[in-house]
């Protein structure tokens, strides 16, 4: 088993954050510590426990190529229609994702998440996502125990046809993430900014 950064619960949960810039490009990743992270992550709860989720491990150069090619396509309308003030947290984070479709087929290891759902319901899909993005964010906790980092991304999805076609992935299969997967430069990251807790918490109704 690989070994565990040493992280309290409260430290783990606090400090995984969105990783694009200090992702080591250099560095593989074994497919084996990935598979250990997954083995973790299927712990996650799902609807009537039916566990319906799939993982699709990209680690071949030309299809990582593939995928990467239509998330920019989808970055690059995104990113033009956005205008951020200079200096802002927008930007930065910006700037950031921008540097991430640049680099996005040199990463190590691309996972996308996707259920088995078929048609997806009209009105309210939280039956659907809860029981896949659960195990997402479980499977960005493991990998970052183990000293890799990820963001959770969902650009391509614009293209999701188009991937799937790539991929082989079955039409009653549909993606919900793509996380980006490599070591990182350092693993010294700290909890975030965030608002303040009294303006989102509502006791007893809104």
């Amino acid at each position: 088993m690989t070994d565990l950064l040493p992280l309290t619960p409260d430290e783990l949960l606090t400090t995984t954050r969105a990783v694009r810039k200090r992702l080591d490009l250099s560095r593989p990743v074994p497919v084996e510590v990935v598979r250990e992270a997954l083995a973790v992550a299927l712990q996650a709860p799902s609807g009537s426990n039916r566990q319906r989720w799939h993982w699709i491990v990209l680690t071949d150069p030309a299809v990582k190529a593939t995928v990467a090619k239509y998330y920019q396509q989808a970055y690059s309308a995104y990113s033009q229609a956005q205008v951020y003030p200079p200096d802002s947290t927008a930007a930065r984070v910006a700037s950031s994702a921008s540097y991430l479709s640049e680099i996005l087929a040199e990463v190590p290891v691309l996972v996308i998440g996707a259920i088995e759902a078929g048609e997806l319901p009209d009105g309210n899909q939280a039956g659907v996502w809860g029981s896949l993005l659960p195990a997402a964010w479980s499977l960005a906790l493991a990998l970052r125990a183990r000293g890799l980092g990820t963001t959770w991304t969902t650009l391509h999805l614009q293209y999701e046809h188009e991937v799937a076609a790539a991929l082989g992935i079955p039409s009653q299969v549909r993606q919900g993430v793509l996380l980006p997967v490599a070591y990182t430069k350092g693993t010294d990251f700290r909890p975030a900014g965030r608002i303040d807790l009294e303006s989102v918490v509502h006791l007893n109704g809104w």
